[in-house]
């Protein structure tokens, strides 16, 4: 079983920058670590994902201004968010897929509320 643990996230001005950080324990190899977002009424969407060995994708809707990073010593992922708009408030999920079995697990979700 794999915990994932979500900080950072809160309520911001346009413009201003927040750090998403997220943890896993126990320590796997991971396949890719990445962030979702779900924002009411919307469907969750990939906003930066990390593959291992492979780079990163960083949707467009963000692209530019997000910037996820792993750092392996810690077994985490961050994502920096800057210039954040209206339109990225959300509650920002962290996803991780273990490589040697495939599963995927969910963090328990931080809110990101940027206002005008």
């Amino acid at each position: 079983q794999v915990q994932l643990v979500e900080s950072g996230g809160g309520f911001v001005q346009a413009g201003a920058s927040l750090k998403l950080s997220c943890e896993a324990a126990p320590i796997y190899t991971f396949a890719f670590l990445a962030w979702y977002r779900q924002a009411p009424g919307d469907q969750r969407e990939l906003v930066a994902r990390v593959v291992d060995g492979a780079g990163t994708y960083v949707a467009p809707s963000v692209k530019g201004r997000f910037t996820i990073s792993r750092n392996d010593a810690k077994n985490a992922v961050a994502l920096q968010m800057n210039n954040l708009k209206v339109e990225d408030t959300a509650v920002y999920f962290c996803n991780a897929r273990i490589a040697i079995s495939s599963q995927d697990y969910w963090g328990q979700g931080t809110q990101v509320t940027v206002s005008s």
